[in-house]
């Protein structure tokens, strides 16, 4: 049985360049400066992938990969690429598509929770310091102890002025959380809800199985996001596609080597990944990028600069396309260094002199062989797709949203019970308590006042004339005692 492989062009003697299916989880990089053809790539490396029965997901940051699921539009310039890469059986036709869109408005809603997006991840969102990272991680513990479900925005904002107000209770276990610190992360928590928060982080959730499908004829399904809306806040892109990343990693089962992968994930304007993301952050991608290909998954990063990628990632990438790159700077000209010295070399030419020598539509090329070794890097003369370049019209999109297999499944949020609701309903509980107790002292103090009413009053004031009268009475009473006294004395010691 021959090994599954997508033609990816021909070299300059016409003979044509595969990439090998078996090796295609380990990962890729395609790179190249704006208008050098990168898109294109990556639209046939999707094709390729889904004619194969491998589903792909990839990010459409600038909404122009619509096209994937409408046939190509004929043109001379294809017909051309088609006779000189010498391209058998070469079908214009669209592709199964699925569209998705975090705000719901280009696609299904993607949404998860915020569980599940964790607190590291949510850290960078919310563009935390360290201590407020920290007390962060304590809050979601916190919520475990619980027995608290964070799905949405205000079951985190509910839980930080819970945390807040009970602050003092929850030193002793969990450690300081200043008010100043909870006060802040309540603060970024309302700029992320203002910023589309609050229609990410929901429910239904994104059930992964629903990125791994096939059609009817057995090609695998092609995945758009739409980013074009996404891509104005960097930090939640970059972010949004590691989670998706960080999922799949711990979701999908152990697979190994296979014939083909499970699943191919492009991660287009991969620099804003890296950008400002810190060391833990960075170490997390790199951990996700060496595991996931035993899950059967293959990341391709596409970016305009292989300098955008760290070495430690990109070391990683086994197969390479790399369009033109302009040296008009010293930065420049490091980075076409770079570039060549990321390839194994050819004889035949100067790698560093020919990538900034390329035309539209070309590139340089290596890929994995089936022992797991870079082959030498060709100039490349790459296909055609099969779909159309370009976007969708509006009217197109709808009508292919209409007959999504998902239509239905995430259109309407749901909210059921989870912290805020429960922390409502203690705050309730607490505040009716509270206010019985004090119902009863009211009552207890008012009955105590009422007694102390209808208790009978004291001996009645004397009068002027009476309090003349009686102390008349006892100074009488005094003088005839005193005289009796005397009389009873005298006789007794004159007796004597």
């Amino acid at each position: 049985m021959s090994t599954p492989q997508i033609l990816l062009g021909a070299n300059s003697q016409g003979e044509q360049i595969f990439l090998n299916l078996p090796m295609a989880n380990r990962h890729g990089l395609i790179a190249g400066a704006t208008g050098t053809g990168k898109t294109v790539t990556l639209q046939v490396l999707a094709e390729g992938f889904a004619r194969q029965g491998v589903p792909v997901f990839m990010a459409d940051v600038k909404g122009d990969l619509s096209g994937l699921a409408r046939a190509a539009n004929e043109h001379p310039k294809i017909q051309e690429r088609i006779e000189k890469i010498k391209i058998e059986k070469y079908q214009a036709r669209g592709y199964p598509t699925v569209f998705w869109d975090v705000f719901g408005k280009q696609g299904h809603p993607l949404r998860t929770t915020i569980s599940e997006m964790g607190p590291l991840l949510l850290s960078r969102v919310l563009q935390l310091n360290d201590i407020q990272e920290s007390i962060l991680h304590i809050l979601f513990e916190i919520a475990d102890d619980q027995g608290l479900l964070l799905v949405d925005m205000k079951d985190l904002r509910s839980l930080v002025q819970w945390a807040a107000d009970n602050s003092k209770e929850l030193k002793t276990e969990y450690g300081n959380m200043s008010g100043a610190s909870l006060g802040a992360i309540q603060r970024q928590l309302i700029v992320l809800e203002n910023a589309g928060g609050e229609i990410f982080f929901a429910e239904p959730a994104l059930q992964l199985a629903h990125l791994t499908q096939y059609d009817f004829s057995g090609n695998g399904v092609i995945g758009i996001l739409d980013a074009t809306k996404l891509i104005n806040d960097s930090r939640m892109y970059g972010t949004f596609l590691l989670w998706l990343l960080s999922e799949l990693f711990e979701q999908l089962p152990e697979v190994g080597d296979q014939d083909k992968p499970k699943m191919i994930f492009f991660f287009d304007e991969a620099h804003l990944l890296f950008d400002d993301a810190p060391k833990i952050l960075v170490d997390k991608i790199e951990q996700v990028v060496r595991l996931i290909r035993s899950k059967g998954v293959g990341i391709f990063f596409v970016t305009q600069n292989p300098l955008d990628i760290p070495e430690t990632v990109l070391g990683q990438l086994g197969h390479k396309v790399q369009h033109a790159l302009r040296a008009f700077t010293p930065k420049d000209q490091k980075a076409v260094r770079v570039a060549a010295e990321t390839f194994r070399a050819n004889p035949d030419f100067s790698t560093e002199a020919v990538i900034t020598e390329l035309g539209v539509g070309e590139a340089l090329v290596s890929v994995l062989d089936l022992k797991g070794s870079p082959t030498q890097v060709e100039n490349t003369l790459m296909c055609p797709p099969e779909s159309r370049i370009g976007p969708m019209s509006p009217e197109e999109r709808v009508e292919q949203m209409s007959r999504s297999p998902l239509k239905g499944l995430y259109d309407k949020a749901i909210d059921r019970e989870s912290a805020f609701e429960v922390l409502k309903k203690r705050r309730e509980e607490a505040e009716a308590i509270a206010s019985k107790a004090a119902a009863e002292k009211a009552a207890a103090k008012e009955a105590a006042a009422a007694e102390k009413a209808s208790r009978p009053r004291g001996r009645k004031r004397q009068s002027y004339a009476e309090a003349i009268t009686k102390s008349m009475l006892r100074t009488m009473g005094r003088q005839a005692g005193r005289s009796i006294m005397r009389g009873l004395l005298g006789s007794i010691f004159g007796g004597r």
